[in-house]
This record gives C-alpha cells, sequence and structure tokens, in this order.
C-alpha cells in the first residue's frame, strides 16, 4: 500500500470513474441497474438542485431517510458533491429520534419517501427548532433540468462527509464526524486487504443508513466494481440472491452468519461465485464449518463507526480458521492493549485489557459532544471499549465489552463468552446475556435464548442448555436464569439491543427459569 490514495475524495473518485469505466455498471437493485456515467450525471444534477433551489451551501446539512432503494446512494453522493453533509437516518425511528437527529445535526432538507413523508412532515410541523427545513420526496427528487456536470464547489480529503449517528446502548445515539478522506481511505484499505478487482461483484443488505453499505459503496467505487443492493437483510433467500447475482463478495456482521448456517442446506449450496466473505463476528465453533458449506474463505475484520477499520485477517492464513482472532493490525493502524484501571499501560500478553487505535482513518471527534470526544479520544489513540487479548502468535482476540459485564461476587463474567458458548448448540439461534441485580451477589447472569423451531421452551430444555454451556464455562459464568423468546430487537449493525431487550423484559416479561445454585 501507498501512503495515500490516490484520489482524495468520493465525489472526485465517482467522476473518474465515469471518465475510465463510464459504461460499466455500478449500482444494482433488484433488476434494475445503473453505470457509473448514469450515476455520476445524476449525482451532479442533483448536487446542483441542493444547491440552487434548496439553498444548500458547502457544511449544510442533508438528512437522508430512506430504505434501501438507489435514491440512497444517489442522494448521498449528490450531498457531497455539493459540498454538504450527509445525516443518515434510520428508517425504524418514530418521532423522538427522528426530531433529535434533525435538531441535533441542524439539517436543513430531509430526503424522504411516501412512506414516511407524512411522519418527517409531522415532526417539521411541531417542532419550532426545525422551522424552514425542506422536505423532498423521492422518487421525484426534480434533479432533471439541471446540469449533468459536478458543481464549482472547493472539496478536499478533510472535508466533512457524513455525520453518522451510532446506534447508542443508553440515551440518544452521538453522531461520527467522517471525512471524504475517511470513506476514500476505509475503500481503498479493504480493496488492498482483499485482493478484490474491476471484475468482482459485491453485495451487501444492511439498511444503508448505516455505514456497512456506504463503505461497500466506496469500496466499489476504489475498484470499479458493481455492488447489489439487497432490500433487507433475510437468512431465508440471502444465500439464493448471492447466487443469483453471481456475487463475489459480500460482508456480514453479528449473528448475521448464525442465522445463515442455521438455514436448511440445500444441494445448490455451494453452486455460487464467491471468492472471499470479511464478517464481524464469526463464530467460532461454526467457521471451519461456513467455509465448508459454501466453498469460500472467511475472514474476520473488526472496527467501528468511529474507525472504519482497524485489524484484519489475511485470507491467505488458514491457521485464523476457528481460533477466533480478529487478525493484526491494517498497514494504517496502530493498537495498544491498555489496562483499563491504568491508562497508557500495556498489559501482558494474554491477560485481557481495552483496545486502543490510532491511524487512519478515524473520525474527526463527535458533533456537539466536545466532552464525549475527550473521553474516547486522547491524544490521538481511540479508547474502543473492547476487551481484548494479545495470542502468543500476535492476533488480538475479542473477550468482551467493559461495560457489557456481569458483577458476580468477587468475579467478572464477560457476555460475549457466555453468549458463545451457548450459541454452539445448534438448537440455539442466538443468545444474549445480561446482569440482573441480586441482594446477595450482587448481579447474576441471566440468559435470553432463541431456539430454533420446533425446539420445546420448556426446563428442561434449559436445563440440558446450560449443562452443555457449563462445560465449556467456568461454574461462576453458568446463567442462573434462562428465558426464552422468540425474536429479538437489534440495532442496524444486527447486534441484539440490550437496553430494548430489557425494557421489553420488564414491560412484558417471559417465564424466567430460575437455577439457583449453593452462593459460591
Amino acid at each position: 500500500m501507498k501512503d495515500d490514495p490516490d484520489v482524495p475524495t468520493l465525489s472526485r473518485l465517482l467522476t473518474q470513474r465515469a471518465r475510465d469505466s463510464g459504461d460499466r455498471e455500478f449500482l444494482r437493485f433488484g433488476e434494475w441497474s445503473w453505470s457509473y456515467a448514469e450515476i455520476d450525471g445524476w449525482t451532479s444534477r442533483l448536487a446542483h438542485r441542493l444547491i440552487e433551489l434548496d439553498g444548500i451551501r458547502p457544511g449544510d446539512r442533508v438528512a437522508i431517510m430512506l430504505p434501501n432503494v438507489v435514491h440512497w446512494p444517489v442522494t448521498w453522493l449528490a450531498v457531497l458533491k455539493a459540498g454538504a453533509v450527509a445525516v443518515p437516518v434510520n428508517c425504524g425511528y418514530r418521532r423522538a429520534d427522528l426530531a433529535f437527529v434533525l435538531k441535533d445535526s441542524g439539517a436543513r432538507v430531509v430526503f424522504t419517501d411516501s412512506e414516511r413523508s407524512a411522519l418527517v412532515a409531522e415532526v417539521l410541523a411541531d417542532e419550532p427548532d426545525l422551522a424552514g427545513v425542506r422536505l423532498v420526496e423521492v422518487p421525484y427528487d426534480g434533479s432533471e433540468p439541471f446540469p449533468a456536470t459536478p458543481p464549482d464547489v472547493p472539496i478536499t480529503g478533510e472535508t466533512l462527509a457524513n455525520l453518522q449517528y451510532t446506534s447508542g446502548t443508553t440515551g440518544f445515539p452521538k453522531a461520527c464526524m467522517l471525512s471524504h478522506d475517511y470513506w476514500v481511505r476505509l475503500g481503498w484499505i479493504c480493496a488492498a486487504a482483499t485482493g478484490l478487482g474491476a471484475e468482482d461483484v459485491l453485495l451487501t443488505s444492511q439498511p444503508f443508513s448505516y455505514m456497512d453499505p456506504q463503505w461497500n459503496t466506496a469500496l466499489a467505487l476504489t475498484l470499479g466494481a458493481p455492488l447489489v443492493v439487497l432490500p433487507r437483510f433475510s437468512a431465508s433467500t440471502f444465500m439464493s440472491d448471492v447466487r443469483r447475482h453471481r456475487a463475489t463478495f459480500f460482508y456480514v456482521l453479528g449473528s448475521m452468519p448464525t442465522l445463515l448456517f442455521k438455514q436448511p442446506p440445500v444441494a445448490e449450496d455451494r453452486e455460487n461465485d464467491l471468492r472471499m466473505v470479511l464478517c464481524s463476528g464469526i463464530p467460532v465453533a461454526l467457521h471451519a464449518q461456513l467455509e465448508e458449506r459454501w466453498g469460500a474463505p472467511w475472514r474476520e475484520v473488526y472496527g467501528m463507526t468511529e474507525s472504519g477499520i482497524d485489524l484484519f485477517s489475511p485470507f491467505d492464513d488458514t491457521g485464523a480458521v476457528g481460533s477466533g482472532s480478529l487478525g493484526s493490525p491494517v498497514p494504517s493502524k496502530q493498537v495498544r492493549v491498555e489496562d483499563p484501571a491504568a491508562p497508557g499501560e500495556e498489559v501482558p500478553p494474554g491477560e485481557p485489557g481495552e483496545l486502543v487505535v490510532s491511524g487512519a482513518p478515524m473520525m474527526k471527534g463527535y458533533w456537539n459532544r466536545p466532552d464525549a470526544t475527550a473521553d474516547v479520544l486522547r491524544d490521538g489513540w481511540l479508547h474502543t471499549g473492547d476487551l481484548v487479548v494479545r495470542r502468543p502468535d500476535g492476533g488480538i482476540q475479542l473477550v468482551g465489552r467493559i461495560k457489557d459485564m456481569v458483577r458476580r461476587g468477587g468475579e467478572n463474567v464477560a457476555s460475549a463468552e457466555v453468549e458463545a458458548a451457548l450459541e454452539r448448540d445448534d438448537r440455539i439461534v442466538a443468545a444474549a446475556v445480561v446482569a440482573v441485580p441480586d441482594e446477595v451477589m450482587g448481579e447474576e447472569v441471566k440468559a435470553f435464548v432463541q431456539l430454533r423451531e420446533g425446539v420445546p421452551e420448556d426446563r428442561a430444555t434449559a436445563e440440558d442448555l446450560l449443562e452443555r454451556a457449563g462445560a465449556q464455562l467456568a461454574r461462576f459464568k453458568v446463567p442462573r436464569y434462562v428465558e426464552f423468546v422468540a425474536d429479538f430487537p437489534r440495532t442496524p449493525s444486527e447486534r441484539v439491543s440490550k437496553p430494548a431487550l430489557e425494557a421489553r423484559a420488564a414491560a412484558e416479561p417471559g417465564i424466567t427459569y430460575d437455577f439457583a445454585r449453593p452462593r459460591s
């Protein structure tokens, strides 16, 4: 890798692709596709509309509340061409969340569709702080009369591109300030790490308001390859879509690999064009089986909205399969494993500590949150909040979240470790472990468990699941409580939203099996 990408902004990267690969397919939604030249012209026209009709100036914020339709990436790239800042909005937001994001960001225009326009209009009308915010409803974005050449707006790599709101585990989310350089560099690093090329076909299914389809778009622009966008993630149809679109690469995370693997095998499983898969959170026990079933290497990649990509396990590293390793830092990053109780001091290999990261890409900070920025970005190092250990081979292995722990008596129990032990059981689709108050122990371990269809939700099943998990865990880590659930509330990144889960359990408690054991 060179020290820096050749092209510093997404806007110039799109213009370059339109010149050198204009007729090549860029975006595919269902049976419809658009070339690089078509998207370049469309985004230029829409950028002119934003400037000339909506009065958008460099640095102004434009919100995008759309599902996975072509107008999402088109609006995003048009906003960037206008020198403005995109504000992705989760389509699942209701009044309070939407009003917060629009006011916090200071958005001047909102792009949405007919399904959500009434909600947006209602929020704009009811909130005095949002007076004057314009609403644009797609698919008719009004860009047709405007020039198909980019507007003359100064944009550099340091120009702010996104206010990317994180899912948030407590309270309202924070917005990461992400520059053009962040997105260009993220696509550039992923291209180098994977070795993908213009002949590959990328596929994504996560909501575009989340960052994954956005970095997939940056990767496609880097390669000059097509990006296939599915309406949503569906475990039952995902792999058939991979085959139908002849995808050679995709990225999944969270529960998605487990949900895919637990679909019934079909004879066509290996009849695909896959060359490689990136994943965050490959189930250790399923890793080799995932590769065997679909005939492609799966490798771990680690990153956050704040930092893009930090760690990567190379595709030629077959020893990583089933090891639980997150890999090593990408060339543009440095990492340390620090003692959470003594910031700045690294822990010995094999000892758990907080992963801290420096290098590029990296957010500029949290929008309107100087205290929160200072808390996580210290002297150029991002404090991730993730507990990791350095492995004997030099790789990094995730232990859990510093704040996602159960403190039972004098012992700390990492929720992620218990969840992994439970999910190795084929009867379990997904599990989430939380702390519940206990008068004697301070906190006890509770597991919410989603079972495969047909598995009885009774005490005998719960007891057997705990017995099997207990063979992998220290005794104090085995859950005392088990509650079966039909599904889990999830964040846009497909992680279980534990605050929402606990709130739902408090409002609508299910049957909880208590396996009290002698105090120790």
